[in-house]
């Protein structure tokens, strides 16, 4: 396995290079550059623990052969070879663990991220599941140690959302929360049903990875600013100063709005980062659908008319159509604690199809 040996000193050379940049006056200088090579720090830092590890494994296990054969005393040499034996299992999970690091990682994967939920067909029901969505995720977040804050909401007649969109901030978001793009459908018998039979709907959800000003260059003259009053329910939701904050992208027509703060100033701000996201998601969406065409599962090609999974609440079932997973937790799953399950599957589905691909040897 001398090729993972090289591959990881090649990290660490680079490691070394970036160490003696970021501490570069003209770097230091350079902002934009500065933030990209302390992360690239940073994320290689893992890598260079990892092969320094590796490597001490790999030397004592040349020691203990070397006592082996040389050795006479029969206590010694069964010490070396218990040595060795666990040193053997030490290398094998080791280069095991190395071959997952080095599977190309998104850029993406790091960032933070907007949730979009909306209800789609099925009425007061499908926007009651989005709200079981939203439960879902923000519980989910909160079990990470992730921190959430909601920036719009358009609440259902009947409870629920219309539609409601959070921003997630912590470490590694996209990367386990992409997979969550698409079409949910849950089958159940809705509150408003009468008659007791399952009814099918549906909400869309988009996992936008968080975008700042080094992503994507705004030019703020495409850009339409109107100011409202924040609607919603009654109550503590309607503001009587026009806070609430609307932004079109007129090239693209790409509209935001964020409502939730009483600060028009940070709504703005809020509803600023939405777009930048939106714009840059478009972006990623044409890359990974390229992707995608060289795969055998859409599990990032970012398609949101896709139907992903379903919720079938009589079975107590949660299916994932595009790996072809179904798990019989679904209370544990909606409530938010289990959803690791299916986002480690899907994780370990698409790195499987890389390592295919050859993207390591």
């Amino acid at each position: 396995m001398s090729n993972l040996l090289q591959k990881l000193q090649s990290i660490k050379e680079r490691w070394d290079e970036v160490a003696q940049l970021i501490v570069d006056p003209e770097i230091i200088s350079d902002m934009d550059r500065y933030v990209k090579l302390n992360k690239e720090y940073k994320d290689l830092e893992v890598f260079v623990v990892t092969y320094e590890e590796y490597k001490n494994v790999l030397e004592n296990i040349v020691s203990s052969k070397d006592i082996l054969a040389k050795e006479k005393d029969e206590e010694f040499r069964e010490m070396a070879k218990m040595e060795l034996d666990e040193l053997i299992e030490k290398r094998d999970e080791l280069e095991e663990k190395i071959k997952y690091m080095l599977i190309p990682k998104d850029p993406e994967d790091s960032k933070d991220v907007i949730v979009e939920i909306r209800g789609g067909t099925g009425g007061d029901e499908a926007a009651i599941f989005a709200g079981d969505l939203f439960n879902m995720y923000t519980r989910f977040v909160q079990s990470k140690g992730w921190k959430y804050e909601v920036l719009s909401m358009n609440e259902g007649t009947s409870g629920g959302f219309k539609e409601v969109s959070f921003s997630v901030s912590g470490d590694d978001i996209y990367g386990t929360l992409k997979y969550e793009s698409g079409v949910h459908r849950v089958q159940r018998v809705p509150q408003t049903e009468t008659q007791g039979r399952v009814h099918t709907s549906a909400a869309t959800v988009a996992v936008l990875p968080e975008a700042d000003e080094v992503d994507i260059k705004l030019n703020m003259s495409d850009v339409k600013k109107d100011t409202f009053r924040s609607s919603g329910a009654g109550g503590q939701h309607v503001n009587k100063t026009e806070s609430a904050v609307r932004l079109t992208h007129i090239p693209t027509n790409t509209v935001v709005e964020c409502q939730e703060g009483r600060s028009q100033i940070k709504n703005y701000e809020k509803a600023l980062t939405v777009l930048r996201s939106r714009l840059y998601e478009k972006e990623l969406a044409i890359k990974n659908a390229e992707r995608a065409e060289h795969r055998k599962t859409l599990v990032s090609s970012g398609d949101r008319s896709a139907k992903i999974r379903t919720y079938n609440y009589p079975q107590g079932r949660v299916t994932d159509h595009r790996i072809n997973l179904t798990v019989y937790n679904l209370d544990a799953i909606i409530n938010g604690g289990a959803l690791d399950e299916i986002s480690d599957a899907l994780k370990m589905a698409e790195n499987t199809e890389k390592m295919k691909e050859g993207s390591i040897e």
